[in-house]
């Protein structure tokens, strides 16, 4: 349709759409004669959308949409400004299936979808059918001046508000602006939403399924409040960790792309930290702490086997182009036996998320949030703030500690989401302070390693609390300890890669002759043995930038954003 001419869309009620389109058609008719162009009527359109699960190419501000036609299919992408270009043709492709970055056509939109995406999958968010009619709008003279097309959109056969949209014909572009505004003037009838007419129709396709654009991310997403009971901030917060881990188990079984596992086990790691450092705020018998700390630590463990293999293979292109004394060839074979190992952990993992205890543990740890929640609210309805008892056992504050701390008796009171927000935050930030302050040049690697796990846990609980903190501060802090974070993960992540080559060496060699009926070649071996000495060289110098890294999170600047964190709320 003409560039700088917005489209219109029906806003009136589903009962009076076709009579606001009849208005908007009477409109026009006071200055053109209005002709429905049934010979060139473009028919029914099929448009499916598509983005990762969490959303990446909508966050970036762009939209893919595959837009089937009678003889193939075409990728179109658009921008935040609305402008829509075709990315390629797409023969072979379903609205149903999902796609990696390697079977989007060659060009500089697609490939940069590409680099927006991996190693996500493209996934099919919604599909909308379109029919469309042409009305030619002529003069006094009887020539053609403008076009408009009306379309009426549907989701699974649920009908959409229908959309106008007035085209130029050459020569006569006035005549196109005229013909806008009077439908602009039209009762019950709107402009698109500015960021274009697609994204306004992708918005209201999702709404129609019960969907939004971006409603799933792996970030930690809890409505808390800084006066919230913190029983009920607690429990709100496992509750949206656990939407993230059942949001992801469908992609981990269907095996769509790596990222799902990923992200379920991000969801477990934190639950099992929440239940750790803020759990006794729930007001859980000492029992039932244990049960599903011991639970989730079981389903963490359930993971780690496909999700280690995945990262050898998600690095292999990189590690093997490394490779300066062998050949990326000579590595073939460790592949294959990778791909091979996780084919077999993969249906052992898929047992484990398809079996009775997992579906229990999901179950069971849902029921005792929403009790725990529920009860919350009660409160705050009589105007309390009890501590939740369960059988008249005491509450256990554990203060982040591992299973000590003082006791609260059921006549004390629970502090609010902030006030709970400030002490564990000031807990853990002063065990990571303390921790890495006393690392020398001269420490184990023991030490380093258990500095992450300390890290790990201040940034769980910043990460459980974000909406009750200063945005600014909070994002410099976040940022400060992530860079620490990623020194010492290259430190424990190197080491922990040496060992599981070393371990898959060993592995492939009492295999036996499964590699095209022979022992694994010694090129093979001595690839790897040069991958180990790559990673023991980029360990090497994490170690060597500990310090300035260290220095500059807890430095006096650094302490001074915590500070503003821990305001008392």
């Amino acid at each position: 349709m003409t560039p700088g001419l917005a489209g219109f869309v029906v806003a009136s009620d589903e009962m009076t759409w076709d009579s606001a389109l009849d208005e908007a058609l009477e409109a026009l008719r006071g200055a053109f004669e209005v002709v429905l162009d049934q010979g060139s009527t473009p028919g029914g359109t099929r448009r499916t959308w598509f983005d990762t699960f969490d959303w990446r190419l909508y966050r970036a501000g762009l939209s893919l949409e595959y837009v089937a036609t009678r003889r193939a299919g075409e990728l179109v992408v658009t921008g935040t400004d609305g402008n829509r270009a075709v990315a390629g043709p797409a023969s072979s492709w379903r609205a149903t299936r999902s796609y990696h970055a390697s079977d989007l056509p060659d060009g500089p939109a697609t490939r940069r979808i590409a680099g927006l995406i991996a190693p996500r999958a493209l996934l099919p968010m919604v599909t909308v059918s379109t029919a469309g009619t042409v009305a030619r709008l002529l003069n006094a003279d009887g020539k053609t001046v403008a076009r408009v097309l009306v379309e009426r959109p549907a989701v699974e056969d649920r009908p959409l508000p229908p959309r106008l949209a007035v085209g130029e014909v050459r020569g006569y572009p006035a005549q196109a602006r005229r013909a806008a505004r009077l439908i602009s003037l039209a009762p019950g009838i709107e402009p698109a939403s500015a960021e274009g007419a697609a994204n306004c129709l992708l918005k209201d396709a999702l709404r129609a399924i019960g969907r939004r654009p971006g409603d799933y991310s792996n970030k930690v997403d809890a409505k808390i409040t800084a006066d919230m009971a913190a029983p009920k901030a607690v429990a709100t917060i496992l509750l949206a960790l656990l939407d993230a881990l059942e949001a992801n188990v469908d992609g981990v079984l269907r095996d769509t792309d790596t990222e799902f596992l990923h992200d379920l086990r991000v969801a477990v790691r934190r639950t099992r930290a929440a239940i750790k450092l803020i759990g006794d705020a729930l007001g859980l018998p000492d029992q039932e702490y244990d049960r599903f700390a011991a639970e989730f630590k079981w389903l963490g463990d359930q993971t780690t086997p496909v999700r280690d293999l995945d990262v050898h293979l998600l690095d292999f292109d990189v590690m093997a182009s490394r490779l300066r004394a062998a050949k990326e060839d000579d590595l073939v074979p460790f592949r294959t036996f990778l791909q091979g190992r996780r084919a077999r952990e993969f249906r052992a993992l898929s047992r484990c998320l398809r079996s009775q205890r997992f579906t229990a543990l999901a179950t069971q740890w849902r029921a005792v949030l929403d009790d725990v929640a529920d009860n919350s609210n009660k409160s705050e309805a009589r105007g309390g703030a009890a501590v939740r008892e369960r059988g008249g056992a005491a509450v256990r504050e554990r203060g982040g500690a591992a299973g000590r701390g003082r006791r609260v008796t059921g006549g004390e009171r629970m502090p609010t989401a902030g006030r709970l927000a400030v002490g564990r935050t000031r807990q853990a930030f002063r065990k990571v302070t303390r921790r890495g302050g006393a690392i020398t040049a001269d420490s184990p690697p023991e030490s380093l390693h258990d500095l992450r796990k300390r890290c790990k846990e201040l940034r769980y609980v910043l990460e459980f609390f974000a909406p009750l903190h200063d945005k600014a501060a909070y994002s410099t802090v976040i940022g400060d300890l992530k860079k620490l974070q990623d020194c010492l993960g290259d430190f424990q992540d190197n080491e922990v890669q040496i060992e599981e080559i070393r371990a898959l060496a060993d592995a492939m060699l009492r295999a036996g002759p499964v590699f095209n009926g022979a022992a694994v070649p010694a090129g093979t071996l001595l690839a790897m043995g040069e991958l180990t000495a790559g990673l023991a060289a980029s360990q090497q110098a994490a170690r060597a930038a500990f310090e300035a890294r260290f220095a500059s999170f807890a430095g006096p600047q650094a302490q001074g954003h915590m500070a503003v964190l821990l305001e008392a709320r």
